[in-house]
C-alpha cells in the first residue's frame, strides 16, 4: 500500500478516535436502560453524579422539601461540594422566576462551590441545578440543552417536575431539609 494511503488512514483513524472520545465524556448518557441518566466523568475533570434512580438508596444523598404555595415537593440533593453548600444555607425562601417554560430560577444568598464540577451540563427534566453565573437555584421541568455554568446538584422526586410545570409565572419557594 502506498505511503500516502497509510498516512491518510492513520490520520482519519486518529481524528475518528478523538471525535468519539470527545463525544463520550462530556454529556449525559442513558446508562441505566430505563430512561434515567447519569452524568459521565469527562476529560475536563468532570464529576460523576449519582444515578437518578430514586429506588436505589444512597447514603450520600440528602433529602430536601420545597414548598410552593400549598404544594410540598421532595428532592434529593447529591453529596457534592455544591450540594453541601446548598444544605448549609437552608432553610431559605427564594423568589423563583419562570424561564423559557423549562425552568424556575431564583437567587441564593451565597454562591455554591464549583469544586470538582464540569464547566456546564445538559440537565434532564426533574433535575435540581445551580446556575453559577447567576448564583441561582434551578428546578428543571422542561427540556433545557447543555449550557456553560449549569451544575446538576440533585433530582426532584416523584411527579415534582410536572407539578412545577403546572405553576404559572413567578413563585415563592421555601426550601428546607427534610426529616424522615
Amino acid at each position: 500500500m502506498p505511503t500516502s494511503h497509510i498516512t491518510a488512514r492513520v490520520t482519519l483513524s486518529a481524528i475518528l478516535g478523538l471525535t468519539l472520545a470527545g463525544c463520550g465524556g462530556s454529556g449525559r448518557a442513558d446508562a441505566t436502560g430505563d430512561g434515567t441518566s447519569v452524568t459521565s466523568s469527562g476529560s475536563a475533570g468532570g464529576a460523576t453524579a449519582p444515578p437518578s434512580d430514586p429506588a436505589e438508596p444512597r447514603e450520600e444523598q440528602m433529602k430536601i422539601q420545597i414548598t410552593i404555595g400549598d404544594q410540598r415537593l421532595q428532592a434529593t440533593i447529591f453529596d457534592s461540594p455544591a450540594g453541601r453548600d446548598l444544605l448549609d444555607q437552608l432553610p431559605l425562601t427564594v423568589e423563583m422566576t419562570d424561564h423559557g417554560a423549562v425552568e424556575k430560577t431564583g437567587p441564593l444568598p451565597a454562591p455554591l462551590s464549583l469544586d470538582g464540577q464540569p464547566d456546564g451540563a445538559d440537565p434532564e427534566v426533574g433535575d435540581v441545578g445551580y446556575y453559577a453565573p447567576g448564583n441561582d437555584l434551578v428546578l428543571y421541568y422542561g427540556d433545557q440543552s447543555y449550557h456553560p455554568g449549569i451544575v446538576i446538584i440533585g433530582r426532584l422526586d416523584g411527579d415534582a417536575a410536572s407539578r412545577v410545570a403546572d405553576m404559572d409565572g413567578t413563585v415563592t419557594a421555601t426550601v428546607e431539609t427534610r426529616t424522615a
